[in-house]
């Protein structure tokens, strides 16, 4: 467990909480870095990560010819060199910073170095600690990141998503005091104790913790798993310079500790830059300077550019290595220069054989508590992902009142608009048609909700489990319990007032098949808005697609087109639509036996200007092409659909997890 002690500079007040060495956070002071029995981080878990030949292109355009037809020319595949040769060292208890003007390399570099984003590029070279290989999943297992954008539960508080990183992050020795207690010393010894019990927010929609605070949070969601090696992507983007100080200040105790911590930062204040140990410099994906940042002055002094009296070096530096308009080939060939030049010195000289003699052996890197990335089992992570999704869902209703306004409101409309139909030709019509208004509009509104919520979701459930918090199988088996109760009420509710309203078959029996079949309908467009999520990129084109799959298979429903009338070319296409099979069980479900039709006495075969009445219920289903024995058939049908959705989704989740380590 972290201790440290901190003081409050207006009443001297001091408390143990978390062991680092003299940063000071909003006025909250924190020193002394102790080799406790408590602190978990010792001199063995200690980390020298280097890289060495670090090059990544792009891959080859699959741009065709004709409409697609015929594959490109290889004189149009263009392949970009993003990083050339790239190498670097940093070692346990330094602060390196990764600097360099836009489009420098410096973001590439670091999802490099952590397997992560690379599934569309080209790339080589070696990347080891403490002189061996390491894999995506090890590297997990012994390393922390930091994510420039913050990705969190809004609905949860500061406390709450502690509580749940603390449940299936910390090691599984810990018991359930240890771990609220390690959440309530980092909490404090982050400067976070003032919104503890703060929602973290939403962005134009529910108010939160500030820019700052959730940068933080983010450091203290790492903390807690005591990791070797912390990376940060831009830490201090979109924070003001007090804010992004602090959480330098962060970053710099957290070295102090003997971590290994290496961050991409954009335009760092001289206050900022004076707490790095070392840097390195990109631009145009090469390697103008590593080491210390004493010595960069002297380098570029050396070599004519040296930094003026009273200016911040970072801005110096960035200013020399960008690429101006008007001067491009100018500006690379000074670049391509100066990164010459630092191979030549003796800091370059020495760089380069302190990583040769880092290089890892063919041994990969095995972390003292396995191979597994995740700290807790299947259970634990099942259980702390069902309790998140639990206090989300409390702590925001609106998005279950909603659905549940949504479903009150349509049922009374078509129950008012269909209400009290007689078995009479015109009422077998109507009731046709409101048959298959329930499963159509069961089928868009909950398959349109889970898409609209669930694709939300996917680039937190990438983040966490990349940073080795849950696997693919409990994020997704929590879902479908999470959402079952709801998926469960919302049918039973909606064809529960309009079953009686429109006047469907009154027996008890039908109208408990009836309801069996609808769920059945709801649970296929659940799993198919599932499919549609995991196998979309964005949000947007999970919607865009949405609809045009969706309407095939509404056509198929057998309402606006005859079974038996389906061309064969397409005809296969009926069997992957629940509509089919819905509206085929509802509908046996409904006229099944029924003989007591009102029939007009004015009617009759007699009259050819008038069509003949429909006196039986098979007579109903003949028109529309059903079979009466085909109604088991159906709900298995729709059962297995449900199935093959969810596994399909399931799948196309588990693909995106490979991609992202590739």
């Amino acid at each position: 467990m972290f201790k440290a002690k901190y003081e409050k500079a207006s009443d001297g007040k001091s408390e143990s909480l978390l062991d680092v060495d003299q940063i000071d956070i909003n006025g909250l002071k924190i020193n002394g870095l102790r080799n406790d029995d408590d602190l978990t981080l010792d001199i063995d878990n200690k980390i020298m990560f280097s890289w060495s030949n670090i090059n990544v292109s792009t891959k080859p355009e699959s741009k065709k010819r004709f409409c697609g037809l015929l594959p490109a020319k290889a004189e149009d595949r263009g392949v970009k060199h993003i990083l050339k040769d790239v190498s670097g060292i940093v070692k346990p208890g330094e602060l390196l910073a990764i600097l360099g003007s836009s489009g420098a390399g410096k973001s590439t570099l670091l999802n490099t170095l952590l397997f992560r984003n690379v599934s569309d590029l080209k790339v080589s070279g070696m990347r080891s600690a403490n002189n061996t290989l390491v894999t995506p999943s090890h590297l997990t297992a012994l390393s922390a990141y930091v994510q420039q954008s913050d990705l969190f539960i809004g609905t949860l508080t500061v406390r709450e998503h502690l509580n749940f990183q603390a449940m299936v992050r910390m090691d599984r020795n810990f018991s359930t005091e240890d771990r609220k207690k390690k959440v309530d010393d980092t909490i404090a010894a982050l400067g976070l104790g003032k919104s503890a019990d703060t929602l973290i927010g939403v962005t134009g929609r529910i108010q939160g913790i500030s820019g700052g605070e959730k940068k933080r949070l983010a450091f203290a969601s790492e903390v807690l798993t005591n990791p070797s090696l912390f990376f940060c992507d831009e830490p201090t983007s979109g924070l003001d310079s007090s804010m992004a100080k602090s959480v330098v200040e962060v970053m710099k105790g957290l070295a102090n500790q003997g971590r290994t911590v290496v961050c991409t930062i954009h335009q760092p204040s001289s206050q900022i830059y004076a707490m790095f140990d070392r840097i390195l410099l990109l631009s145009e994906g090469r390697t103008v300077y590593m080491g210390n940042t004493k010595d960069a002055n002297n380098f570029f002094t050396n070599i004519g550019h040296p930094c003026p009296i009273n200016y911040n070096p970072a801005d110096h530096y960035v200013q020399v290595l960008s690429i101006e308009a008007g001067r491009e080939e100018e500006c690379v060939k000074t670049i391509n220069h100066i990164s010459e030049q630092f191979k030549n010195t003796t800091n370059g000289k020495d760089l380069m054989n302190l990583i040769d003699e880092n290089k890892a052996n063919e041994i990969e890197f095995k972390p003292k508590n396995g191979t597994s990335q995740y700290k807790s089992s299947f259970c634990r992570q099942l259980w702390a992902l069902l309790g998140r999704s639990w206090l989300s869902m409390t702590k925001e209703p609106m998005v279950t009142r909603i659905r549940l306004f949504q479903t009150l409101t349509a049922a009374l409309i078509f129950g008012l608009l269909y209400f009290d139909q007689n078995l009479d030709q015109k009422g077998i019509m109507n009731i046709n048609g409101v048959i298959f208004i329930c499963i159509t509009n069961m089928s868009f509104s909950n398959m349109f909700m889970v898409v609209n919520i669930f694709c939300q979701e996917i680039p937190i459930f990438l983040r966490d489990h990349f940073n080795g918090m849950y696997s693919t199988h409990a994020y997704f088996f929590s879902k479908q319990i999470v959402e079952l109760p709801l998926v469960f009420f919302i049918p039973l509710l909606f064809i529960s007032i309009l079953y009686f309203m429109v006047g469907l078959n009154s027996s008890i029996e039908r109208f408990a098949c009836c309801v069996l079949i609808l769920e059945l309908i709801v649970q296929c467009a659940v799993s198919f808005g599932y499919l549609i999520s995991c196998i979309s990129s964005t949000p947007q084109i999970a919607m865009a697609l949405a609809g045009p799959v969706l309407m095939p298979l509404m056509l198929f429903g057998g309402f606006f087109i005859n079974d038996g009338s389906i061309p064969e070319w397409i005809n296969w296409m009926k069997y992957l639509s629940w509509f089919k099979y819905g509206n085929e069980a509802l509908m046996i479900n409904q006229w099944e036996g029924v003989t007591d039709f009102v029939c007009p006495a004015n009617e009759s075969i007699d009259n050819p200007n008038v069509e003949p009445c429909i006196t039986k219920g098979e007579q109903v289903l003949h028109i529309f092409g059903f079979e009466k024995e085909n109604f088991w058939m159906n709900v298995i049908c729709m059962s297995v659909l449900i199935v093959v959705f969810k596994t399909l989704a399931f799948l196309a989740l588990l693909s995106k997890t490979y991609r992202g380590k590739k």
